[in-house]
C-alpha cells in the first residue's frame, strides 16, 4: 500500500502541472487525506484514481475514492413513531322531556323523542363505553324541590328503559338538577304557569344523555 501512494505521488508531481493549470490550479483546495477541486470534489488522475496528501492513510480514506478500503454506508430509513391512540371519545344528546312525558309526568310514552331513545339504544349495543349519564331538567315552574325529584325521577325512566333495550344498568348513572342550568336564558317573562310561559320554557324541560369514552366494537 505505501509503494502505491508513492507512485501515486510522484505521478502527480509530474502530471498535476498540467492536470490544474493557471487560475484553476489556484482555486485547487487540499483536505486532510484528498486533494480536492473549487467544489471541494477529489480530485483525479487520468487514471481515475483520487489525488492523495501526504497525510493519507487508510483510516482516512472514503469510500468515493477507495471502495474496496470503506465499506459501503447503508442508510436506513427509520419508521415514523407509531400514532397516538385516539383519546375516548365524549358525545351528548338531548331529548326532549314535554315529547318523552306528558307535562308534569315521569312516565315515558310513545313520540318522536321515543323513537330516537330506541335509536340510541341500539346504537349504545354496538359500542364499548365507559358511562351513560342520564340527567334530567325541569322548567323554573315550580318549587326547587319539587322540580328536583321530578327532573330525578325522569332521568331513572329513561335509565330503566334503556336497561329494558340492553344497556348495562350498572353503566348508567342519573342526576336530577331540576331548574338549574336553563337554556331558555331570560327571555320568558312572568312566574305564573301560563300557556305562554310553558311553551316558552320548553327548552328548558329536556333530559340529557351523555355517553363517555365511546369507541366501536371490533
Amino acid at each position: 500500500m505505501k509503494s502505491v501512494s508513492t507512485k501515486k505521488l510522484l505521478f502527480s508531481a509530474i502530471v498535476l502541472p498540467i492536470f490544474f493549470s493557471g487560475a484553476a490550479m489556484a482555486q485547487v483546495k487540499k483536505s486532510e487525506a484528498y486533494l480536492v477541486d473549487d467544489r471541494a470534489v477529489p480530485a483525479r488522475n487520468s487514471t481515475n484514481l483520487c489525488w492523495h496528501t501526504n497525510d493519507w492513510t487508510p483510516a482516512k480514506a472514503i469510500y468515493e475514492c477507495e471502495p474496496d478500503l470503506v465499506p459501503q454506508k447503508v442508510v436506513v430509513a427509520s419508521l415514523p413513531p407509531p400514532a397516538p391512540a385516539p383519546a375516548p371519545a365524549s358525545s351528548r344528546m338531548h331529548f326532549s322531556a314535554d315529547e318523552l312525558f306528558d307535562f308534569d309526568k315521569a312516565v315515558l310514552k310513545h313520540s318522536p323523542s321515543r323513537d330516537q331513545l330506541d335509536e340510541f339504544a341500539a346504537r349504545l349495543k354496538t359500542l364499548k363505553f365507559d358511562t351513560v349519564n342520564v340527567i334530567g331538567h325541569t322548567d323554573r315552574i315550580g318549587s326547587e324541590a319539587y322540580n328536583k325529584r321530578l327532573s330525578l325521577h325522569r332521568a331513572e325512566a329513561v335509565k330503566n328503559y334503556l336497561v329494558t333495550q340492553g344497556v348495562d344498568a350498572g353503566k348508567i348513572r342519573t342526576e336530577g338538577k331540576g331548574k338549574a342550568d336553563p337554556i331558555s336564558g331570560d327571555k320568558c317573562k312572568g312566574s305564573k304557569a301560563t300557556k305562554a310561559l310553558i311553551a316558552c320554557l320548553q327548552p328548558d324541560r329536556r333530559v340529557e344523555v351523555m355517553v363517555d369514552g365511546t369507541r366501536a366494537t371490533k
